[in-house]
């Protein structure tokens, strides 16, 4: 994978896990184009016949995934730029939701907004034990609608309306492990990197017909989310566009 300043998103094979890793310079974060990608992948390493399973992942030491590119939020100039923004997010979920194998996710730094969609659509994730969590989507006056369905899932209405609402607030990878977001925690990215193996050799080995039967079992009663999540990036979409956001991420841009 050659990092550049667009961002990358590699697919390799290896004793049948596949990985899928992605990469921005900005903190792991998601414009447009990696959000197209990464969800371009994920349909071709679902039919993959080499790979039983899959494990996501980010580059790098820092952040897990920064979330929304903030470039492209400032550029969106109408309706249509909105949604369509906002759409690449519900392509990666509808992706990871619909993908016949088992998603396994790496979790092994911060993670706001849109990435926190990223590991709720993911079936198994293991953290470290500073993969802290915030959904800020709020605070910068636009709500985390697109990621809601992931989220709400995987964490129940309480939970959700914790991270939602409390916007600017850090929880920490204990909050998230004990209310159902991460399914395991690990003391160090070597402990982290060794459990993802083992997890993954395991899957790997087990009846692949019996795996694709689980991961529907899990997303069992989601079929509407293809035009559930359309409605919401065109919230979203409508919502950047107003002076509220844009003032809002005016100011943000400034202290930068």
């Amino acid at each position: 994978m050659t990092k550049n300043e667009n961002g990358t998103v590699s697919y390799a094979v290896n004793n049948q896990i596949g990985t899928i890793e992605f990469y921005h310079p900005k903190g792991n974060s998601l414009p447009g184009s990696l959000l197209r990608e990464l969800a371009k992948t994920i349909h071709q390493a679902g039919v993959d016949d080499e790979t039983q399973v899959l494990v996501l992942k980010s580059s790098g030491e820092g952040a897990f995934c920064a979330g929304a590119s903030f470039d492209e939020l400032n550029a969106i100039r109408d309706l249509d730029e909105g949604k369509e923004f906002f759409m690449g997010f519900a392509n990666v979920i509808n992706a990871m939701r619909t993908c016949p194998k088992i998603i396994i996710a790496r979790v092994h730094g911060k993670t706001v907004g849109g990435g926190i969609g990223l590991i709720a659509a993911s079936d198994f994730i293991v953290a470290s034990n500073s993969a802290s969590v915030k959904l800020s989507e709020l605070s910068l006056g636009i709500g985390p609608f697109v990621v809601g369905p992931a989220v709400g899932r995987k964490l129940g209405v309480a939970a959700f309306s914790t991270l939602a609402l409390d916007a600017d607030t850090w929880y920490s990878a204990d909050w998230a492990l004990n209310h159902g977001l991460f399914n395991k925690l690990t003391n160090s990215i070597a402990e982290l990197d060794t459990e993802i193996l083992r997890l993954s050799e395991n899957l790997a080995k087990s009846n692949p017909e019996a795996l694709t039967h689980m991961k529907e079992i899990f997303w069992q009663a989601t079929g509407h989310w293809g035009a559930t999540l359309e409605q919401r990036a065109e919230i979203s979409g409508k919502l950047v566009l107003s002076d509220y956001t844009k003032e809002t991420l005016n100011k943000f841009r400034e202290k930068k």
